[in-house]
């Protein structure tokens, strides 16, 4: 799945940084976005906002090692098991960050109506430690325009997320800096994004 060997590190200050690779997995060896998406038990999802119960504008599923379960939105979920699929991007994304992953969010946008709003990934569980939350965001499928927006000063930072790519959050950017993926009027293709996650031990019980 060797795609570009290297990452651009982006250095965002006060201990934030991005690692990006443009190509992480590239040419025959790029997972298919069909194929994984078909190995998962997506589903439709709500979360409740100001009292009101509304749909989340995508298909969601969530995998990892035994009772890594993750809360967010006031939801708890509970991991299914690693698929095959999730595994050897799993243990490809070791191999090359050397980070442990036992956990990921799977995210399929079906069209450019689907989307996720601004929001941080900084809950307490996640890490590997607290002040480094190492978020890896792998990209499938349509091309989807990845925004980031400075806490305090507004500054800004737009990705294209292609097929094949990887954009890993390291250090404080959870805690000083919020993303979004846009919806758009352009017609698109569908999108499988896989955000791998670090649960701390004593959360995964």
């Amino acid at each position: 799945m060797v795609g570009v060997v290297h990452a651009q590190r982006i250095e965002l200050g006060a201990g934030s940084w991005l690692e990006w690779w443009p190509s992480f997995f590239a040419g025959e060896e790029r997972p298919s976005a069909d194929a994984l998406a078909a190995e998962l038990p997506l589903r439709a999802d709500t979360f409740t906002m100001f009292g009101r119960t509304v749909p989340v504008p995508r298909l969601i599923s969530w995998h990892g090692d035994p009772g890594c379960r993750y809360r967010y939105s006031s939801q708890t979920y509970e991991p299914a098991p690693w698929t095959p699929g999730l595994a050897r991007v799993r243990d490809e994304l070791a191999a090359r960050t050397g980070l442990a992953f036992n956990a990921v969010l799977a995210n399929y946008y079906r069209d450019g109506r689907d989307s996720v709003g601004w929001h941080s990934d900084d809950e307490r569980e996640l890490g590997p430690a607290r002040d480094d939350i190492a978020i890896a965001s792998v990209s499938l499928g349509a091309t989807r325009r990845f925004e980031m927006r400075h806490r305090a000063n507004g500054d800004r930072r737009t990705f294209e997320l292609e097929d094949g790519s990887l954009l890993l959050m390291r250090g404080a950017t959870q805690q000083h800096w919020r993303h979004a993926l846009p919806k758009t009027a352009a017609v698109v293709g569908p999108r499988l994004n896989l955000t791998f996650r670090i649960i701390a031990r004593g959360a995964c019980r």
